[in-house]
């Protein structure tokens, strides 16, 4: 499974080195992902805490920290062919959560630039939409963000069941 998160934070990511780690919406996705088997321990808080990913590798639709977590359309481009090569790099990849709409339009654009087309209309980004790309099962969740999880938008549970649906398509 991969993850495709919308950049590092400037507080998380890009102070500990690893993405999600250190940051309020990395407490939520490893709790998450620690709930689905998809990671040793339900935190992350620096590179080297003991964190280890199970079937699972995290990726950013950007390589930094953009203002106001609004990456220009440059930003995006720039940072696809990154995005592309980790999609190829993962032979075993089945699955794709897309956190946000940032996510979701990445991960399409970078599956299409693959050669792993959506069928059309191109499927519009939704908590728990589902769509085929090709060979990958794309799913869409709200980012953990705390704009989305303060507001009640996200809740624990809704994140956990999305990576409970990409668990059991798995094989």
């Amino acid at each position: 499974m991969l993850v495709v998160g919308l950049a590092p934070a400037a507080h998380g990511a890009n102070r500990t080195g690893r993405v999600f780690t250190g940051d309020r919406s990395g407490d939520w996705l490893y709790r998450a992902l620690f709930e689905t088997g998809f990671a040793s321990q339900p935190t992350s808080i620096a590179r080297g805490d003991g964190l280890a990913l199970i079937d699972c590798y995290i990726a950013a639709a950007v390589r930094c920290a953009p203002p106001e977590n609004k990456p220009r359309p440059e930003e995006r481009a720039n940072c696809l062919p990154f995005l592309c090569a980790d999609i190829r790099a993962l032979a075993r990849l089945q699955v794709i959560v897309a956190l946000g709409a940032v996510g979701w339009q990445a991960a399409l654009t970078a599956l299409r630039d693959n050669g792993e087309a959506a069928a059309p209309p191109e499927p519009r980004f939704g908590h728990g939409v589902e769509a085929r790309a090709g060979r990958y099962l794309l799913i869409g969740s709200y980012h953990p963000s705390p704009h989305n999880t303060n507001t009640g938008r996200l809740s624990t549970s809704g994140l956990s069941g999305v990576f409970e649906s990409a668990r059991a398509r798995l094989s």
